[in-house]
């Protein structure tokens, strides 16, 4: 995962940025407070309220100065709320000075109540606390001497202990304050980079997907080119249809169709995996039937498959060594014989469904196929070749396994090949694009809101 870590110069700059305005209006507000306070001193004790004043002219004037100069000067505003809060604890020191007792307790509550609303609304660097501290003392300290009429023990028992303690309580408030909101800002600026790193990833994979998607795509153009249309494959029968419903945008299912000299072959696949993975193994095996029967002109539908066999043994070097892939495809190669009304086929794993009508009863008649995948298989055999007498009405069913094996219904079970045989028989006696819709709209329907779990391929014919 990509840093997402922000630098402590754009943390600060944030931080100051967020609360710049803020203590400037603390700073105008203290600047103007200062000098209504002189009212106070008037009243409370006037014989010092001409130096007092003078004192609170000169802090605000300061203050006020470096505020309106503070670009010229090149000062940020904690530098400028800074100098007004240290001229005006200097300034209470000074004051602090020149009174008895019971003045001197009185204004203590003012001197606290300067440093207790520092601590709750200024946010600066610590290094500015600890300096605001020192001078306090020294101030405190310097005008004691030079002014005072109290003993240490007055000056310090009746205000000046109890502000020190104020003022170190002060320190680490204005400290804890200042950890929290950088934090914060940091926390948010991070958040606000990671959303925007979710958001880069987000377009990249958008992007990715996107390519992906249309490679795929381009995938699927050239499958569907070597995988005759319906209406090609229709050209070589009176009826007909193709159900070919894949679950991915490439197909692992395939059906293939060649005639010659009153023959035709047709097969019926279902390759391992289904998607892309799926779609390679169609195009072996198209390119393995085109070979053996159009080149090579191989008639027999166990020989077909047994060279099927060998050709995808040899291309995916399948030797039954453990972890290996075990890719193949369960297919069935028919071949009818037009003028004989003959149907020879070879089937891998998936049986051939007859629906003949007799005695104006409909029987539906299942041919088994060879119990082993045309591919790597621990025990296999030849393919046997399997001979039926056809007459004029036959509908014959090849298919893969992706309709009886698809989840759905009320109670989301399989739809079964116990269905799927009443299926065929109910409406074997409907125009066989009549039968590809019905055939259709029912799994859909099972199907309902769930997953289509693998490709469908259904094949029709009728002699």
């Amino acid at each position: 995962m990509e840093e997402t870590s922000v630098p402590q110069t754009l943390v600060k700059a944030e931080f100051y940025k967020s609360t710049e305005k803020f203590h400037a209006i603390a700073c105008w507000i203290g600047i103007a407070l200062n000098l209504v306070w002189f009212v106070g001193d008037y009243l409370s004790i006037p014989e010092y309220w001409v130096s007092f004043l003078i004192f609170r002219i000169c802090v605000s004037g300061i203050s006020l100065g470096a505020l309106l100069l503070k670009n010229v000067l090149n000062i940020s505003i904690y530098t400028c709320i800074f100098i007004l809060v240290l001229g005006i604890s200097i300034q209470n020191a000074y004051m602090w000075s020149l009174m008895d007792i019971p003045h001197l307790q009185k204004h203590a509550f003012a001197y606290m109540v300067l440093f207790i609303g520092v601590g709750m609304l200024v946010l600066w660097e610590q290094k500015l606390s600890w300096l605001l501290l020192a001078a306090t003392i020294v101030s405190n300290i310097v005008f004691y001497v030079l002014n005072s009429p109290l003993t240490v023990d007055e000056f310090i028992t009746n205000g000046g202990l109890l502000v020190l303690t104020v003022v170190i309580f002060s320190v680490f408030l204005i400290r804890s304050r200042y950890r929290l909101t950088y934090k914060e800002i940091k926390s948010r600026l991070e958040l606000a980079k990671s959303k925007e790193l979710i958001e880069e990833k987000h377009e990249e994979v958008v992007k990715q997907k996107q390519e992906i998607t249309d490679s795929i795509n381009y995938a699927r153009s050239i499958q569907r080119s070597l995988i005759p249309r319906e209406e090609v494959f229709n050209q070589h029968f009176k009826d007909s249809f193709v159900l070919f419903q894949p679950k991915d945008i490439v197909s692992g299912d395939f059906y293939w169709i060649y005639e010659k000299n009153g023959l035709i072959f047709y097969a019926t696949g279902d390759c391992t995996g289904h998607g892309v993975p799926g779609g390679f193994m169609t195009m072996l095996g198209i390119s393995y039937l085109d070979d053996i029967i159009e080149v090579k002109q191989e008639k027999d539908p166990g020989q077909i498959l047994n060279l099927m066999r060998d050709k995808i043994i040899s291309t995916l070097k399948q030797n039954g060594n453990f972890g290996e892939s075990k890719d193949g495809m369960d297919v069935t190669v028919c071949c009818i014989d037009k003028i004989n009304k003959e149907l020879r086929y070879a089937s891998a794993n998936n049986p051939l469904y007859i629906v003949r009508t007799s005695r104006n009863e409909k029987e539906l008649h299942v041919f088994k196929a060879d119990k082993q995948p045309c591919g790597f298989y621990h025990d296999y055999k030849s393919f046997n070749t399997n001979t039926v007498k056809l007459i004029e009405g036959d509908c014959i069913y090849t298919f893969s396994d992706g309709y009886p094996d698809q989840f759905g219904g009320n109670n989301g079970k399989k739809f079964m090949h116990k269905q799927f045989k009443e299926i065929l028989i109910n409406n074997s006696h409907l125009d066989f694009d009549k039968q590809r819709i019905e055939l259709s709209n029912t799994i859909n329907t099972w199907k309902g809101e769930l997953e289509q779990v693998d490709d469908i391929l259904v094949i029709g014919v009728k002699i």
